[in-house]
């Protein structure tokens, strides 16, 4: 299973083809490079890898990725308490209402 299904899980033709739309060269990148290399790279687990994504996506506010990587952090082993814990870490670095829009993105991941 590639890196991308790992995280992707049941979303991965459809974010696929999202990318796609918006450009097929950056879409390829996205997929063979972000995913495929670097986040296959050994020395961090999948696990390890998203809840970092999520932390750099809550800083950029990026809702549409940040979902997609909470969805991958829990099909990786992250627990729900594991996921609370990161985004109120990133709130000391990062900025309440920023820590409050992805705990807000991560019960509607939940429901």
């Amino acid at each position: 299973m590639s890196v991308r299904e790992k995280i992707w899980g049941k979303h991965a033709a459809k974010i696929a083809a999202l990318l796609d739309e918006v450009d097929e060269d950056l879409s390829r990148y996205i997929q063979e490079f972000a995913y495929e290399e670097v986040m296959a790279r050994p020395g961090l687990d999948l696990k390890t890898r998203e809840l970092l994504a999520i932390t750099a996506l809550i800083s950029l506010g990026n809702p549409d990725e940040l979902k997609t990587h909470i969805r991958g952090a829990l099909a990786n082993g992250a627990s729900e308490r594991e996921l609370r814990e990161t985004i109120i870490h990133s709130a000391l670095y990062l900025g309440f209402p920023r820590a409050l829009g992805a705990m807000k993105m991560l019960a509607e991941v939940l429901d």
